[in-house]
């Protein structure tokens, strides 16, 4: 992203020519790849004239001004229909931004469609019976991860450079994996969220990108104190400046290798033992760690997933009811069954496991695991076949205590398995230490990258 400042800085590349390229590439993956929910040509054209002129001014609004960006079907656009991928929604437009939004329209990103998520965002693969499955840029028969699905397959597949998600229990994260692409989940709070989600502060906005370098400056553009989320409370998150380049060296390193529920897929396991040797190599010092409570965050997190999903089902009609996803029905089932005693216990216990995570991110720099713990899977399923597991959070170990304990943490592409399938990287830092894991995330991935 950096490389189209300067150009057009100089006059090399116009933000029309740019954004007409990631228009073009956007209508021509999508009847393949399902990533778009809808693509504005005329509207992000106008915008990129608007940032043309500005550039040729010499008065750029931001680092990110003419750069094409899409946005997930679950935030409000002013003027776009969203319908949080979902038949049971209006399809009247939204009169306002939401807080995210509005931050990158300001500063000058050139927004060109809405991509694709499950219904509600309620699980970590990306199909609904609204939009269809979105499907994995590697193979198409595999699924792309999700909720911020087609996020990933549009930043994959050069539809556009940034890409915003949300991420509730892993929903930037692994559909970053499954892509090889890059993704933070930010400390909760540095990005505003409203309207409230119905999953409470399990859940996340974030930069989505092809290349780690990119999600610094979205994540800049995106952030700050908005009044209309009242859970970012008055507290001031430490400044987003630039980490030192040589920030491996040194550094201590807790290595967490074992999910607290699910197992590592062979070929996952083996790409993190050679990312393990990449950061050796880079100067980190590595130790084993076990996850703090590791026998009691999953059902921690079902207690919050679940009845966030019975609250969100209240806001659907009755009538429309038959139109839900199966799958989000029967979540929502198990959290309006819960009571109330049950969900209070449940955040008792989610204090003490962000309490011990604080104390683990104070003794190590970083936290290190697998992206994901399994490799995509075949396309329009929620588990992998042959898995024998219910639900979908049972395979994503390593990304929803991290919602539960609203670190940073940045997913990252390391290398390839051998049937070429992408595995990634999860780097976590202590809350507010973005810009740490951010520098993190870029110099592994440099590191990797071929001369």
């Amino acid at each position: 992203m950096a490389a189209l400042g300067r150009a057009f800085a100089a006059g090399a590349l116009s933000p029309v020519e740019v954004t007409r390229a990631a228009l073009d590439r956007a209508e021509a993956i999508d009847p393949a790849l399902n990533a778009f929910v809808s693509i504005d040509r005329a509207g992000a054209l106008a915008a990129a004239q608007a940032s043309e002129a500005r550039w040729r001014a010499g008065a750029p609004l931001s680092p990110i001004d003419g750069i094409p960006t899409t946005l997930k079907d679950i935030v409000w656009v002013e003027g776009w229909s969203v319908r949080y991928g979902s038949r049971t929604t209006s399809d009247t437009p939204f009169a306002e931004d939401a807080p995210a939004v509005a931050r990158m329209r300001a500063a000058g990103a050139v927004f060109i469609g809405l991509t694709t998520s499950p219904e509600f965002g309620w699980k970590a693969v990306t199909d609904s019976r609204a939009h269809g499955i979105t499907r994995n840029p590697w193979n198409p028969d595999l699924t792309s991860g999700g909720s911020s699905g087609g996020a990933a397959v549009a930043a994959a597949a050069g539809a556009g450079v940034l890409h915003l998600g949300t991420d509730g229990g892993g929903s930037i994260r692994v559909p970053a994996a499954f892509c090889g692409i890059a993704g933070l989940k930010p400390t909760f709070g540095r990005v505003p969220a409203y309207p409230a989600s119905s999953f409470g502060t399990v859940a996340h906005l974030g930069p989505m990108a092809r290349h780690a370098a990119d999600l610094a400056p979205m994540l800049a553009a995106m952030s700050g104190r908005d009044l209309a989320d009242w859970s970012q409370g008055a507290g001031v998150l430490d400044a987003l400046d630039a980490a030192p380049e040589a920030i491996w060296q040194g550094a201590r390193v807790g290595v967490w290798s074992a999910p607290p529920c699910g197992a590592v897929d062979p070929a996952v396991a083996e790409a993190f033992v050679v990312a393990m040797r990449r950061l050796e190599d880079l100067g980190a010092i590595l130790e084993p760690i076990a996850l703090p409570m590791a026998d009691r965050v999953t059902d921690i997190f079902e207690k919050h997933w679940f009845s966030g999903a019975a609250t969100r089902l209240t806001l659907v009609p009755e009538a429309l009811r038959g139109d839900v996803d199966p799958g989000f029905l029967e979540v929502a089932a198990a959290g309006g069954a819960m009571s109330a005693v049950d969900l209070v216990s449940a955040q008792v216990a989610r204090a003490a496991f962000g309490t011990e995570m604080d104390r683990l991110l104070a003794q190590y720099d970083f936290v290190v695991s697998p992206g994901a713990a399994v490799v995509p899977f075949g396309a329009g399923l929620e588990v992998p076949e042959g898995s024998g597991l219910a639900r979908w959070h049972l395979w994503a170990g390593f990304s929803f205590p991290i919602n539960l304990s609203q670190q940073p943490a940045a997913a990252v592409p390391t290398t390839p398995t051998a049937t070429e399938l992408p595995t990634s990287l999860q780097i976590i830092g202590a809350r507010g230490a973005d810009a740490r894991v951010l520098a993190a995330a870029s110099a592994f991935e440099a590191a990797g990258a071929m001369p």
